[in-house]
């Protein structure tokens, strides 16, 4: 069994490590902590590696958390191409690489004595218990409908000053729609079906019809134009939350449709040795249905 001590010389808390490293090109004389067979272990083992690392690798001392941050969005995003394509062997690596910056954050905030990864798993395990008054406490509820609710309320009565504060801006504007709606619902202001759902996207896009199905060369109102578009999306993405339809997966899976059957048309054209930009549509056409058949 490896046995771990936690020091506190910095200001953070993590499993102590060998600190001998030679003022040189050559590589620092470290053996990596063994295989751990179960999960506080594992856990340690990453914290003693990151610990090393920051210590002596020059790409992992010069990282900050503004350096990390468009890494950890490229990393989540991989991960969730990884989930999409089914593909386990990549969502356990994925999992692995977003692990791995979440702990580096807290290594980074510890530095500075402004937080340890102590502090952010108590604090996570601390906001699950108090959310869950289902479980931890005396609340009833009859289905994950009331679970919403009392988050909601919950989180209004821990400081949020509106329901929607805990929608992040940069979220992309679909996901940002659906956790808008979501939210909304959470505190009871729906519809009460999905029947009534599809009549405002009817209505919706019947607006935009008539507002801007006009002839080619005549002139649009751009401003108004996005406005009305966007109603239309947003009552398309409140229908399918009725649905139980995830649009940014959905529109995800369609992006990845049309991306392989793309391909198969820039295929055949190559194996027949025609240039796409030579070709009809209608010689493309040809192609793209032999796609949609595969």
């Amino acid at each position: 069994m490896r046995f771990f001590v936690f020091h506190h010389n910095d200001g953070y808390l993590y499993p102590k490590v060998n600190k001998s490293f030679k003022n040189s090109t050559s590589m620092p004389n470290h053996v990596a902590p063994a295989t751990a067979s179960d999960p506080a272990s594992a856990f340690l083992r990453l914290l003693n590696v990151l610990d090393t690392l920051r210590t002596e690798c020059p790409w992992d001392k010069k990282q900050t958390m503004e350096t990390l941050r468009h890494l950890t969005i490229e990393e989540t995003y991989e991960l969730s191409d990884a989930i999409l394509e089914g593909d386990l062997d990549e969502v356990k690596k994925e999992l692995g690489d977003v692990m791995m910056h979440l702990v580096f954050y807290a290594r980074i905030a510890s530095e500075t004595n402004n937080f340890t990864i102590v502090d952010v798993l108590n604090s996570v395990c601390d906001k699950l218990v108090n959310r869950h008054p289902h479980i931890y406490g005396d609340v009833e509820v009859q289905d994950e409908n009331d679970v919403k609710r009392n988050w909601e309320q919950i989180k209004l009565k821990e400081g949020n000053k509106s329901v929607l504060a805990g929608v992040p801006a940069g979220l992309p504007s679909l996901v940002k729609a659906s956790r808008i709606q979501e939210k909304a619902r959470g505190v009871g202001f729906d519809w009460d079906n999905k029947t009534q759902v599809w009549d405002k996207v009817e209505e919706e896009l019947q607006e935009f019809k008539e507002e801007f199905n006009t002839l080619d060369n005549e002139a649009i109102d751009i401003e108004k134009a996005e406005s009305e578009f966007g109603d239309l999306m947003f009552s398309l993405i409140n229908y399918a939350r009725f649905i139980n339809i995830n649009p940014e997966n959905a529109l995800e899976k369609t992006n990845k449709k049309f991306i392989k059957r793309f391909q198969y048309l820039e295929s055949k054209a190559k194996e027949n040795g025609k240039a796409l930009q030579d070709m009809t549509l209608a010689e493309m056409d040809v192609y793209w249905n032999e796609a949609k058949s595969l």
